[in-house]
């Protein structure tokens, strides 16, 4: 399921996180609950993290952090205990601060998207806890993924604004 680190232009959103639905994260709707699958995407980021060059080595050799910002959670199709997931990342935008992505959980089971997560992370020293500029390694790396990225379709979900029609 998970990829290595070289890249090609026919490769896919990055696939490098499976789940299963635990009982503990049922609801009193009898399915997965919503903030669990937060829990999912959150845990998925750091898989992606690796693969971006902002891993926990990373991490440590250079005293910094990614934190979320902003995190937009659609949510498409239930998804029942014991259900096996997995989430894909898609790099839509960066620059020396910022990594915008869009996350898609999939029942691997029935092969539907049962959800999505556009985030916003942000790079930051672990010494001032503010927003920083991202070393160059991480910063080219992101730029090699951008080549395979950025051919891909974006999303229905990215971007969308909630609100009551009318």
């Amino acid at each position: 399921m998970s990829q290595d680190r070289s890249l090609d232009k026919a490769q896919g959103p990055f696939d490098g996180y499976g789940a299963v639905v635990k009982p503990e994260w049922i609801d009193f709707n009898g399915h997965f609950n919503a903030g669990f699958y937060l829990v999912c995407f959150d845990d998925a980021i750091e898989t992606w993290m690796d693969f971006i060059g902002l891993g926990r080595a990373h991490r440590d050799v250079h005293h910094v952090t990614t934190f979320s910002a902003q995190n937009h959670v659609t949510y498409l199709r239930e998804v029942q205990e014991g259900a096996n997931l997995r989430v894909t990342t898609q790099l839509l935008g960066f620059d020396r601060k910022r990594i915008h992505a869009i996350q898609v959980m999939w029942n691997s089971d029935e092969d539907f998207v049962a959800a999505t997560c556009e985030v916003m992370s942000l790079h930051v020293s672990e010494e001032t806890r503010r927003v920083s500029e991202m070393e160059d390694s991480a910063f080219l790396r992101l730029g090699e993924i951008w080549k395979s990225h950025s051919e891909l379709e974006i999303p229905d979900q990215v971007g969308q604004t909630m609100s009551v029609p009318g």
